[in-house]
């Protein structure tokens, strides 16, 4: 699918950005790839760190610059957008610069993908878009309408749209296991804001892969959800920091006991695949798109339901939970994409 081909990938030096084309360039022959990102510091790090590898190509910019984010999309086959402002305390704070960035910044790569004819557009979501509380969690809802809204924007144009949404990806920069582990190696105590708080998990290589699948089955307008495990924050403290005393410090503005995926508001449009549900944009059901019922039935590869009426797709009420052992596994560098696979639960039994 990607040989031959450009993409750009915008925060391209971030967590995601640095596993995505890591694994890109092992998977596939691309003729480009654009690292799109701000910190020249950090391009520089990534250009050794990859070898002045020749398909790379880096490019300075911010996504609030438009006139930048055209120049760079000139040519580009696939865009993935993954620069965000993405810390809850400083989105608060500082509303403005993460409203510039994460609505702002997607309204830029939504006209300029249309204006140069990207083929297909993948933008990175998170839980906290769901039903948000939160002004980070706000702004991502407004970028993930926008993307929707950009299936039905486009006009002639054959630019296609799609999200994909997951909760909090282990070790990645703004993770709080590296943040446990930094406090347990300074034998300092865990802060736990409440004991009962639970979170979905993914790897970088499962946030990877289900970018592939958007990028392959999109016809515009999804949101394509991840199914994955969830596992309490207290758990978490005890896989990276089992000697560590713990603090329950409370639980902070901004912030959620459960995340949540899918609302029940959204189960109308929500189809259930074996690895993954696809939210359908409401334009496309109220103009009777026929898709999801021609890719839901029994002969289709890929076949589908629809999921039942009220369904919620919450951490607290997954029927898969990661353990302890799985994360300590994980953290070691251990295979994790079937991470607590074998292990699912009821969700009314307490992990400890």
């Amino acid at each position: 699918m990607l040989d031959n081909s450009t993409i750009l990938i915008t925060g391209g030096t971030g967590s995601f950005g640095k596993t995505f084309v890591r694994t890109t360039l092992e998977n596939y022959k691309p003729r480009r790839l654009i690292i799109f990102s701000r910190d020249e510091m950090k391009q520089e790090d990534m250009q050794r760190e990859f070898g002045n590898h020749p398909a790379l190509r880096f490019f300075l910019g911010d996504v609030r610059d438009k006139d930048r984010l055209q120049r760079a999309c000139q040519g580009v086959d696939y865009l993935v957008h993954a620069a965000a402002l993405k810390i809850v305390p400083t989105a608060e704070y500082n509303p403005f610069e993460c409203i510039k960035t994460n609505v702002i910044g997607a309204m830029n790569i939504i006209d300029c993908a249309i204006d140069t004819g990207v083929k297909r557009v993948v933008a990175l979501s998170t839980d906290k878009a769901c039903n948000p509380v939160n002004l980070y969690g706000a702004t991502k809802l407004c970028s993930d309408k926008l993307f929707i809204a950009g299936g039905a924007y486009v006009g002639d144009s054959s630019t296609r749209f799609s999200v994909v949404r997951y909760g909090n990806v282990m070790g990645s920069r703004g993770s709080v296991i590296p943040l446990f582990q930094k406090l347990a190696a300074e034998h300092k105590e865990i802060p736990i804001t409440h004991p009962d708080m639970t979170r979905f998990m993914i790897s970088l290589d499962q946030g990877v892969e289900l970018v592939y699948t958007a990028l392959r089955e999109a016809v515009g307008g999804e949101i394509f959800v991840k199914k994955i495990p969830s596992m309490r924050v207290v758990d978490i403290a005890q896989a990276i920091a089992p000697d560590s005393p713990i603090k329950i410090v409370g639980t902070r503005p901004g912030e959620k006991l459960h995340e949540q995926m899918i609302s029940p508001e959204d189960a109308s449009n929500t189809y259930e695949y074996d690895e993954y549900f696809k939210i359908m944009p409401g334009w496309a059901i109220t103009q009777g798109h026929k898709t999801l019922e021609i890719e839901c039935e029994s002969s289709a590869p890929k076949p589908c339901r629809r999921v039942a009426e009220g369904f919620s797709y919450s951490s607290n009420l997954n029927d898969w939970w990661l353990s302890a052992e799985d994360l300590r596994h994980a953290l070691k560098g251990k295979e994790t994409e079937r991470l607590g696979q074998d292990a699912r639960i009821p969700s009314d039994v307490v992990l400890t």
